[in-house]
């Protein structure tokens, strides 16, 4: 597994139309990079302990079971309370992520403020993009924001439907973008998500595993070997958990840097649901 730390944000080729969210509390300062055709206002929400509640459960595949009862990840992914150690896993702050052969883990740099935002994993022409965000303790939201990102989608002429997955209902989407000739292109993304204690993880697939099955497998793997660290601070619902680089990679320039600066490959288009950095929806 190779790691490389994307460059600036605004160096992208182009960008798709953002998911919006419609918010559950009132709106919050917009502290996003990144552009798209739609800018949700999406809250924050209050970080009193009181918003900072448990999620859902889920089933072992990943469905929303009776709100308010501890999550079942028997197949993963996995709450830090459920797991020892890191297991061989790459620590990401909020993320512990597995890697699979062959595989490169590319970051995503908030350029405003040089923070962690994604974490995406490149497997030859396919792509997930991992990202957990607060929720609370009483209900899981990735019911709502399943909704939100569809009505997003269709209303700036794509598709989104709603289909069984492995780890729950997912959304499968044609995301609308201007192609080079000024012609509307489509570009297919496989949002999945993932109510956890106190935590949503949301995957997104691009490339071939947003439309085949067989290529998604193992990607689907690196989610469900995923731990998310929660953490015990308060948090509004919907805040993304902190991201950092891994200790194993120096800085730029440093003697022992495992990556460099993503300057080729499949590149990503920006997807904000929750109005929280970029979002990875398509790899070229």
């Amino acid at each position: 597994m190779s790691i490389f730390r994307r460059g600036k944000k605004a160096e992208q080729a182009e960008s798709v139309p953002e998911a919006e969210a419609t918010p559950a509390v009132p709106p919050a300062d917009d502290n996003a990079s990144g552009g798209g055709e739609a800018t949700p206002a999406v809250a924050d929400g209050p970080t009193s302990a009181g918003a900072d509640e448990q999620a859902s459960p889920v089933t072992a595949d990943g469905a929303p079971e009776t709100p308010g009862e501890a999550a079942s990840s028997a197949a993963g992914p996995y709450d830090s309370a459920e797991v020892e150690d890191l297991g061989g896993r790459l620590d990401l702050g909020s993320l512990w992520v597995v890697g699979v052969p062959g595989m490169e883990l590319r970051l995503e740099i908030e350029e405003t403020t040089s923070n962690v935002v994604g974490v995406t994993a490149v497997l030859a022409d396919s792509a997930v993009q991992l990202q957990a965000f607060a929720a609370p303790k009483t209900m899981g939201i990735w019911d709502d924001i399943r909704s939100e990102i569809a009505e997003s989608i269709v209303s700036q002429g794509g598709t989104a439907d709603e289909e069984r997955g492995v780890l729950g209902t997912e959304l499968r989407t044609r995301m609308p973008s201007a192609g080079p000739d000024g012609r509307t292109v489509f570009a297919p993304a496989r949002f999945v998500g993932v109510d956890g204690p106190r935590w949503f993880l949301r995957a997104v697939f691009s490339g071939r595993a947003a439309i085949d099955d067989e290529a998604a497998v193992t990607l689907f793997d690196v989610v469900r070997g995923t731990v998310v660290v929660r953490g015990e601070a308060a948090m509004a619902p919907r805040e993304l958990l902190p991201l950092r680089l891994p200790q194993e990679v120096a800085e730029p320039g440093e003697p022992g840097a495992e990556g460099t600066e993503d300057e080729g490959g499949p590149s990503g288009d920006d997807l904000k649901p929750f109005e929280r950095g970029p979002e990875i929806t398509e790899i070229r």
